[in-house]
């Protein structure tokens, strides 16, 4: 019997060999090609579609085929996760199964006062010395260096004070305390570099700075690469509880934040040992899975978590910078509310003022928090991937081809739209799909309860019930219709109850109405790109007229940018993540009363008044 079979994926042109037995999502893991797979491969999602081209597999049995159309099933589709490999095979990736050309928020805010890194370079230079007698010691100088004497092993300090030769000594505070990092020969001073890295479940975003100056050099961003094995938190968190499923992860996880260095590191054109410091921010889970610690006990309700920054060398990580470099983890608060969080909190300015106000992050993980400079509460809701694409029929990430924006004529219910990279529409992302929910509230085409009208114009029966055609097959790069269909709304009305409801159960606790909040901090891709007046419309935040709204781009990276230059934000941000109150939604009673008032379009009155 063949050990492997060859399996060959179109457009790619990419060959893997895999087991017999294996899934096509899993020879498609190993052809290193990033795939839509929302649930991971457990056959949830429909997200995976390839189309067979030639080969042996059980491509056409009921659970390959399942949820597909009959036009689907006619040019040879087939869910990757659901297909097993009998002999060599060959696949088509269709467009809308690809990940690629994702349009990545990279704002960043650096407004900082002084910058302070943790990592300093200074030059020891004999010939600047002067002593009394020639025979007497030559007292150590080191150049811009202001504090108590760094720790260093006596070999460094025999090599410092009896050096003929300038030499450039690399001072670390990361611990806690100076200590010398590294001594080099010359002059390197002027090279000194660090890397701020916001990890997220979707995407991992990176800046280059100079320490020295506080000047970004580079920005880039990938896909993590994690993707592939589920886009949810709790399915990683799955993944992760199965043999080998720790150190996979952590693996794809290195991975992401290498390849974003790389490319980092070649537009500075600088090697990559000349970063000697780096920065992340990512929720809880992800530093969980970077560090190999054990995320499975996240799944627990109410578990403490510690709230201290955590700091590793980079070189036991497998992070390609300079092997003895720190990795700084901005702290986490909770099991869902991470160092991104934290570092929203740092960006907005939160703690700098007495203004009661509210931010929100809708990313694939939803974190709300409330409080001003002396009091901090926050919550997490599983909010955010309906509003990115996912688990929508038709939805997709904000990339090439996707809808961006939707306009529906409110007489007549004519749509229009715009797509990203202005291409033919593949799919519809988080800021169309709430346009389009809330064009189809204006319209008439949903009731207040979310549910399709059937003689509105647009609206047909499908096979799984009424939905709604956004743009017919005949206009799209796929050759399928677009749809929102009915349990797309319903999944988008739970999205939206639940973060309405868990922003009402902050207001309930703290006995805050819409009048008290004075600011509204919009994170992420979710306040950058969806129209504010709409999000309001369709009921996901209450309105608050009172508030002004600051959309703060890319908060967690900002945060992570704000840390890596300067100590004193290294500080805020532990106190911040130390006094932040976490309410725990799962087991909290006032959750289910806020979540069922919010299931109906806009929500409470008192939270839409004149809606």
């Amino acid at each position: 019997m063949t050990d492997t079979y060859r399996i060959l994926f179109h457009p790619m042109e990419k060959e893997v060999l895999v087991a017999p037995g294996s899934t096509v999502l899993t020879a498609i893991r190993a052809a290193g090609i990033l795939v839509e797979s929302i649930c991971g491969g457990k056959g949830e999602c429909n997200k995976c579609r390839v189309i067979l081209v030639k080969g042996d597999c059980d491509a056409g049995t009921p659970a390959s085929l399942h949820g597909l159309s009959a036009d689907e099933i006619a040019r040879k589709y087939c869910r990757a996760c659901q297909t097993h490999i009998l002999g060599p095979c060959e696949f088509t990736i269709p467009v809308e199964s690809r990940i690629d050309t994702p349009k990545i928020l990279e704002n960043h805010h650096e407004d900082l006062q002084e910058i302070s890194p943790s990592v300093t370079r200074h030059l020891v230079d004999p010939s600047r010395w002067h002593t009394i007698h020639a025979t007497a010691p030559r007292s150590l100088r080191l150049e811009g260096w202001h504090g108590p004497r760094p720790h260093m092993t006596k070999d460094q300090l025999d090599q410092l004070t009896t050096t003929d030769h300038p030499l450039t000594v690399t001072i670390t505070r990361t611990g806690g305390y100076p200590e010398v990092m590294e001594i080099c020969d010359g002059d390197l001073v002027a090279q000194n570099y660090g890397v701020a890295i916001d990890l997220g479940t979707t995407t991992v975003v990176g800046l280059l700075l100079d320490l020295n100056t506080g000047k970004v050099l580079g920005e880039a961003s990938v896909l993590n690469r994690q993707i592939t094995h589920g886009e949810e938190l709790l399915t990683r968190i799955a993944v992760a509880k199965k043999s080998g499923g720790r150190a996979k992860l952590q693996s794809a996880a290195v991975e992401s934040i290498n390849a974003v260095i790389g490319h980092l590191a070649r537009q500075a054109g600088i090697a990559t040992a000349m970063i000697t410091d780096l920065c992340i921010a990512g929720n809880t889970v992800m530093v969980y899975l970077l560090l190999a610690h054990d995320s499975g006990q996240l799944e627990i309700a109410n578990i403490a978590v510690p709230r201290t920054p955590e700091i590793v060398d980079a070189g036991t990580l497998g992070i390609s910078v300079h092997p003895l470099a720190r990795v700084f983890c901005l702290p986490n608060v909770s099991r869902f509310v991470g160092g991104d969080a934290v570092g929203d909190i740092v960006t907005a300015g939160v703690t700098d003022s007495q203004d009661l106000s509210l931010v929100i992050d809708l990313g694939t993980n939803g974190e709300v928090i409330l409080g001003d400079a002396d009091w901090l509460a926050s919550v997490s809701c599983a909010s955010g991937p309906a509003f990115e694409g996912a688990g929508i029929s038709s939805g997709m990430r904000a990339m090439k081809g996707a809808i961006d924006h939707v306009a529906i004529d409110p007489v007549t219910g004519v749509v229009s739209w715009t797509t990203i990279g202005d291409a033919r529409p593949r799919g519809i992302c988080g800021s169309g799909i709430i346009d389009a929910a809330a064009g189809m509230v204006a319209a008439g085409i949903l009731d207040f309860t979310g549910r399709l009208v059937d003689e509105k114009p647009g609206v047909r029966t499908g096979l799984d019930g009424p939905e709604f055609v956004l743009v017919p097959h005949d206009k799209t790069a796929t050759g399928q219709d677009i749809l929102i269909t009915r349990d797309d709304m319903a999944y988008l009305i739970d999205s939206k109850a639940a973060t309405c409801g868990s922003i009402g159960v902050l207001m309930k606790k703290y006995r805050v109405h819409i009048e008290d909040i004075r600011h509204v901090y919009l994170a992420g891709a979710f306040g950058a790109y969806a129209d504010t007046r709409k999000i309001i419309a369709f009921g996901i935040i209450p309105d608050f007229n009172r508030a002004e709204f600051h959309q703060i781009g890319n908060g967690s990276l900002s945060g992570a940018c704000a840390a890596l230059l300067s100590l004193k934000k290294r500080q805020e941000a532990a106190e911040v993540a130390k006094k932040m109150v976490y309410i725990d939604l799962l087991v909290d009673a006032d959750f289910i009363e806020e979540y069922a008032a919010a299931v109906y379009i806009p929500g409470k009155p008192e939270y839409f008044p004149g809606h």
